[in-house]
């Protein structure tokens, strides 16, 4: 028996009101919230954090395929970064899938025929100031691993598709926001793609009605037709457009990491994905699932929301210039020492002495408690929790969201770090504070992104 083996979904906690957009703008900007990337996200660092989620407790997967349409690179291979922070052999194939939305299906449907595959599914959602794509858009990330035996927590019971090429929704490259036909045209086009694929799927699995039903389509009414049109209703679609938009790419996967968080063994999702066509995807959930459960749940990635306003939002999306602090602008990473310091840049391994288990950050050859030379060993430390030891709050530092909070930390079992604290205020900053690493990118300078872990406030102690 193959299937997915587990899973991770990633809800940024930053939330934008779609009144505050109307309330700049003008007009009526809607009910309801979504998602926001903070400025120092993007979809490869939302895919780590997903992935770290989904690979907890697995083993190496044999393939990692990224999805996405908002890529923080074009030219270069995403997936690497991604590889990368989750300290994987160097032997696994890391490939991005970019480009279309459609690309999530791609990507599930690659790492399930490897057998052993890892899907990481990541956007955000970026529309012209006061369009829809704004309004209803979100930003977020889902990881899902594939394997065999008695883990498999859902099983592949059917998946059917159907292409079409059809003028809907299209970007040319170097626009950042995408153009989209009269919504009527594309709701004809999808009702019966929808029809067939969804009729297939159902008697290759042999089922009549699935008890889980999750719809994803960059068009809403598409996604609503299918709703009522589908054997049967699930509430997770709708409800989650209204607390955290539309996902792109991520949005099929946060769906079904939230039904797979509710579903009971034995009940049967469809994933119906319409998107350039229509896909399909018939799941048997299994006994495993409920011990695949771990948190933090997308419900609770959903009530841990912090208020962002329009103009951060649109500072964080590059769509408002505003003056930067006259402090000197940050500088690039340069490729030979970040090509030689792969382990510690990007998965977070220091190293403990082998004499006397001083642990070191970052990584030395010479200990600098007993004088040990080269009797090293790498110390991976992205998933340990440490705590506030002292901070400073910085005005003057530049950043996107000022002011910047630096922390020294204390790693439970070793090791003392300065980095940064983000998704705090600084009010809420304190000595004896607990904080978890997260994956972030730093700052982009001359196009080169600068990924680093930083802390972030703990959830509660596992």
């Amino acid at each position: 028996m193959r299937g997915i083996v587990s899973y991770g979904a990633y809800v940024p906690c930053h939330r934008l009101s779609r009144d505050r957009i109307g309330e700049a703008l003008g007009g009526n900007g809607g009910r309801g919230e979504r998602a926001v990337a903070s400025y120092d996200e993007d979809t490869t660092s939302m895919g780590v954090e997903a992935a770290r989620r989904a690979r907890a407790g697995s083993a190496p997967p044999g393939l990692v395929a990224f999805a996405t349409t908002s890529p923080a690179y074009v030219d270069k291979t995403n997936a690497s970064a991604i590889h990368s922070a989750l300290a994987l052999d160097s032997s696994i194939m890391a490939v991005d899938l970019g480009a279309s939305v459609r690309g999530a299906m791609g990507a599930l449907r690659l790492a399930a025929e490897a057998g052993d595959g890892l899907a990481v599914l990541s956007d955000i959602r970026i529309g012209r100031p006061g369009s829809a794509d704004e309004r209803e858009g979100g930003d977020g990330a889902a990881a899902f691993a594939f394997g065999e035996g008695e883990h498999v927590i859902a099983e592949p019971l059917a998946q059917e598709s159907e292409s079409a090429e059809f003028l809907d929704r299209w970007r040319i490259p170097g626009d950042f926001a995408s153009r989209v036909w009269e919504e009527r045209f594309g709701l004809e086009c999808y009702r019966p793609l929808g029809a067939a694929v969804l009729k297939r799927a159902l008697a290759t699995a042999g089922i009549e009605k699935p008890d889980h039903l999750v719809v994803s389509s960059p068009h809403s009414r598409v996604a609503r037709y299918l709703h009522r049109s589908g054997p049967e209703q699930s509430a997770a679609g709708a409800s989650l457009a209204d607390e955290i938009g539309y996902l792109g790419a991520a949005d099929a996967g946060v769906k079904l990491a939230e039904t797979l968080e509710r579903a009971q063994p034995g009940e049967t999702i469809v994933v119906l994905h319409a998107a350039d066509g229509c896909d399909a995807l018939v799941l048997l959930v299994r006994e495993a699932v409920l011990e695949a459960r771990r948190g933090p749940t997308v419900r609770d990635q959903i009530a841990a929301r912090r208020p962002t306003s329009y103009a951060d939002y649109l500072t964080w999306r590059g769509l408002l210039e505003r003056e930067p602090p006259r402090r000197p602008d940050p500088v690039p990473p340069e490729a030979p020492p970040s090509a030689r310091s792969e382990r510690w840049k990007f998965a977070f391994h220091g190293s403990r002495c082998e004499r006397c288990a001083t642990v070191h950050l970052p990584p030395q050859r010479v200990c600098t408690s007993c004088g040990a030379v080269d009797a090293m060993r790498p110390e991976p430390l992205a998933d340990r929790r440490a705590t506030i030891a002292t901070f400073t709050v910085d005005h003057l530092a530049y950043s996107l969201a000022p002011p910047v909070i630096d922390v020294v930390l204390d790693f439970d079992e070793g090791g003392r770090y300065q980095c940064q604290l983000t998704d705090a205020d600084s009010e809420e900053v304190a000595i004896g504070n607990r904080v978890e690493m997260t994956f972030r990118r730093t700052h982009t300078a001359q196009g080169i992104h600068n990924y680093f872990w930083k802390g972030k406030p703990a959830r509660s102690e596992a």
